[in-house]
C-alpha cells in the first residue's frame, strides 16, 4: 500500500467538504497530532511465517480526514505533506514498538515529501532511537501516487538512507507514473506489484505473463517481490506457483491496530499442495530406521549415563512410556555434560530421567516421505546434524533416524529424480511414473490413474512453432501440479503433450474437472486475434491438404484400478491409455470416466464432455 493508502471495506467514507474546511481539519490533526497507525502483515510464504508490516496511517475516526486518501491529498495541496509523513512515520515506529510485533516495519515515503523545503536529514533516525528500533528493522517503502519531479533528490535521499542501513522498497509497480525506471535506477531490496495484477489473476493468462516477466528480472537484480492485493486463495495458490515468495492482502489479514504475530499454517497449504518445484521425495522414512534402546520413565540418571557411557556410538535414547508411546528424549551430549558438573552425580543421580529429557522430540510416523520429514526438520532448527529424531508405527516407538541420514538420502533421491524427470516440465518422467504406480498396487489401497492428452496440438506446433508449443506444455504442467494435492497425489509427464496422474484423493474428479476449466480458460493466451476469432487455425494435414482445427482442447481418460486385480504397472498403464483415446473421442475438452476395474474387462464408461 502507499502513504496514499486504501481504505479499508470496512471503514465509512467521509462527508465532502470544500477545500477551506479540509485544510482547517489537517490544521487540527496536525497540532493535536492525532493520526492512527494500522499494521497488515506481510506475509514470507516459503517460510510460513511473517516478514514483517506494512504501516498504514488514518486521520481520527470521527474525522472527514480519515479517509487515508483524503487526509494526504490534502497535505499535498496545502504544502504540508512532509509535516504530516513525519508525524505519520513517528506514529507508526512508537506503535510497533509497543505492540512488540516481529520482522520489520514498512514505512510508506511519497517521493514528492523529500524534496519539499524543510525536510531535516537525521529526523528519522532520531525517531527510531526515541522508539528504540534498529534502522535495520525498518524499510523505506517509496510510493509514487503522485509524479515525481525529481529524481536526482530521491536518488540521494534513498542512498543516505541506505547508508544508515535501511533497505528500500518500491510501492505499486505497475500503478504508478514512473515504476520501471525507479526500479532500475534505485535497485530497492524489495518491489511490490500493484494489486491491479493480482487480482483474479488465477483467471487472466496476460496477469500471469506481466508477473512471471517481473519475476524473472526480479532474479536477475537479486530483489524480492512483494504481491500486494493477495484477497483469495485462488489468487494465492497462483502466485505462489509461480514463485512469488512473499505476499500480502486480505487473505493473510486486514490492516488491524492489534495485528496477528503469527500466521495459520492452513493459510499456507495451498502453496505447498501447488508448488510446482519438481519431482516429489517419496520414499518412505521407514528406510532410515535404526534400531535403539529406548528408557522407562522411571529409569534413574545415573542408569542412563552407565549405559551412554558403555555404548560411544550411541547419540540418543528415547523415553517410552508403558504403553510404548514415545514421551521424551534424552541427548548424550545434554546428559554427560550435565553429569560433569560439581556435584552432578550426587545431585541428580538417583533423579528419574523424567525430569532431564526433552520433552518435545520430532516425532514421526514411519511411513512419511522424507520430503515430509525433511520440512518438519527445517521448522525445527535446534536439531544438529548429528542428532536423532523418533520414528513411529501408528504412534508406537520403532526406532530412530538420523537427520544426517536423512539429509544424505534426500540429496540421493534429487540426484535420482533429476536424472529421470522431464528436461521441459521437470516433472517425474517414465520411470518415477511406473514406480508410483507400482508403490499403490504394493499398497493394496483404492487410487485413481488419470492420463492428460491435449488434442490437436501437432498442427498448433506448426502453425506456431515449438517454442510456442513448449509454453503450451510449461502451463499445462502449471495447472495439473496446482490442482493435484502434493500430499495424496504423484503429477508425471510422460512426454510431449501426454501427462500421468496417480490421485489418492477423495475429491479425483473434482481435481479433473478444474484442470479442465483451468485450461480452457488459458488456452486463448496463446492465439493470435485472428485465430481467438474464427475459433481455430488453417493447417496442414497428414496428406497435405489445407484443413481447419479447432483450438487446443485437453482430453483426460480416469480408470480406477482394483486393489490386488493388476499384476504391475503395465496392465494400469494399458488401461488408462485406453481411457485417454475414448476421452479423444469426444470434442473439445472432456473427461472420460472408465468403470472398468481390472484389466481387458468390459463395462460401460462415464463420459463427461467439459
Amino acid at each position: 500500500m502507499a502513504a496514499v493508502q486504501q481504505l479499508t471495506s470496512t471503514e465509512a467514507p467521509a462527508r465532502v467538504l470544500n477545500s477551506e474546511d479540509l485544510a482547517a481539519e489537517l490544521d487540527s490533526i496536525l497540532a493535536r497530532r492525532e493520526t492512527n497507525a494500522l499494521f497488515q502483515p506481510i506475509a514470507d510464504i516459503k517460510g510460513r511465517c511473517i516478514l514483517g508490516y506494512e504501516a498504514l496511517s488514518r486521520g481520527p475516526s470521527d474525522s472527514c480526514l480519515h479517509n487515508p486518501t483524503t487526509l494526504f491529498e490534502t497535505a499535498f495541496r496545502a504544502g504540508r505533506l512532509l509535516e504530516l509523513e513525519l508525524l505519520c512515520r513517528e506514529v507508526s515506529l512508537r506503535q510497533f514498538q509497543q505492540l512488540k510485533l516481529p520482522g520489520k516495519l514498512f514505512l510508506n515515503v511519497t517521493p514528492a515529501s523529500l524534496s519539499e523545503i524543510g525536510h531535516r536529514s537525521g529526523c528519522t533516525m532520531e525517531m527510531l532511537r526515541d522508539a528504540g528500533i534498529k534502522p535495520e528493522q525498518v524499510v523505506i517503502e517509496l510510493t509514487e501516487q503522485l509524479p515525481l519531479g525529481d529524481y536526482a533528490i530521491m536518488y540521494e535521499a534513498v542512498q543516505h538512507y541506505r547508508a544508515l542501513g535501511f533497505q528500500i522498497a518500491i510501492d505499486d509497480l505497475g500503478g504508478g507514473y514512473a515504476g520501471l525506471r525507479m526500479w532500475s535506477e534505485l535497485r530497492p531490496e524489495y518491489v511490490k506489484i500493484d494489486k491491479h495484477f493480482i487480482q483474479r489473476i488465477n483467471e487472466d493468462g496476460v496477469k500471469q505473463e506481466f508477473v512471471r516477466s517481473i519475476i524473472d528480472i526480479a532474479r536477475g537484480l537479486d530483489c524480492c517481490i512483494i504481491a500486494e492485493g493477495i484477497e483469495t486463495e485462488e489468487e494465492f495458490h497462483c502466485v505462489s506457483r509461480m514463485g512469488v515468495t512473499l505476499g500480502q492482502g486480505y487473505y493473510f489479514a486486514r490492516p488491524q491496530s492489534l495485528p496477528p504475530a503469527t500466521l495459520a499454517p492452513t493459510l499456507f497449504q495451498s502453496a505447498k499442495r501447488g508448488g510446482h518445484d519438481g519431482p516429489r521425495l517419496n520414499e518412505s522414512v521407514a528406510s532410515l530406521l535404526r534400531d535403539a534402546p529406548s528408557l522407562a520413565p522411571d529409569t534413574r540418571l545415573q542408569e542412563v549415563v552407565d549405559v551412554f557411557a558403555s555404548s560411544p556410538a550411541l547419540l540418543s535414547m528415547p523415553v517410552v512410556d508403558p504403553a510404548g508411546q514415545p514421551i521424551g528424549m534424552v541427548r548424550r551430549y545434554q546428559i554427560l555434560d550435565l553429569y560433569a558438573t560439581n556435584y552432578g552425580r550426587s545431585l541428580h543421580g538417583k533423579k528419574p530421567v523424567t525430569s532431564f529429557m526433552g520433552t518435545q522430540p520430532l516425532i514421526v510416523e514411519r511411513d512419511m516421505s522424507v520430503e515430509q520429514v525433511s520440512q518438519l526438520v527445517t521448522e525445527n532448527m535446534q536439531l544438529r546434524l548429528e542428532e536423532e529424531f523418533i520414528i513411529t508405527t501408528k504412534g508406537s516407538f520403532s526406532g530412530v533416524g538420523r537427520v544426517v541420514d536423512l539429509l544424505r538420502k534426500i540429496t540421493e533421491l534429487q540426484v535420482r529424480n533429476a536424472r529421470y524427470a522431464n528436461p521441459l516440465t521437470l516433472l517425474p518422467g517414465n520411470v518415477p511414473i511406473y514406480e508410483a504406480l507400482e508403490r499403490q498396487l504394493a499398497n493394496g489401497g483404492a487410487f485413481v490413474v488419470a492420463y492428460c492428452d491435449l488434442d490437436n496440438f501437432k498442427p498448433f506446433n506448426d502453425v506456431y512453432g515449438y517454442s510456442k508449443g513448449d509454453q503450451v506444455i510449461q502451463r499445462l504442467a502449471e495447472i495439473v501440479t496446482s490442482e493435484t494435492d502434493r500430499e495424496l497425489d504423484f503429477a508425471g509427464h510422460v512426454g510431449g503433450d501426454d501427462f500421468i496422474l496417480v490421485m489418492t484423493s477423495s475429491d479425483w474428479r473434482r481435481r479433473c474437472e478444474s484442470i479442465l476449466d483451468e485450461f480452457r480458460r488459458a488456452v486463448d493466451y496463446f492465439y493470435s486475434e485472428q485465430d481467438r476469432t474464427q475459433g481455430g487455425i488453417w493447417s496442414l494435414d497428414r496428406r497435405g491438404r489445407p484443413f481447419f482445427y479447432p483450438m487446443l482442447s485437453l482430453s483426460i481418460g480416469v480408470v480406477t484400478p482394483k486393489p490386488g486385480a493388476c499384476s504391475s504397472h503395465h496392465e494400469v498403464a494399458a488401461m488408462a491409455s485406453d481411457a485417454k483415446h475414448q476421452a479423444k473421442q469426444l470434442s473439445g475438452n472432456s473427461l472420460y470416466v472408465d468403470r472398468r476395474v481390472i484389466p481387458g474387462a468390459g463395462g460401460p464408461a462415464l463420459a463427461a464432455p467439459a
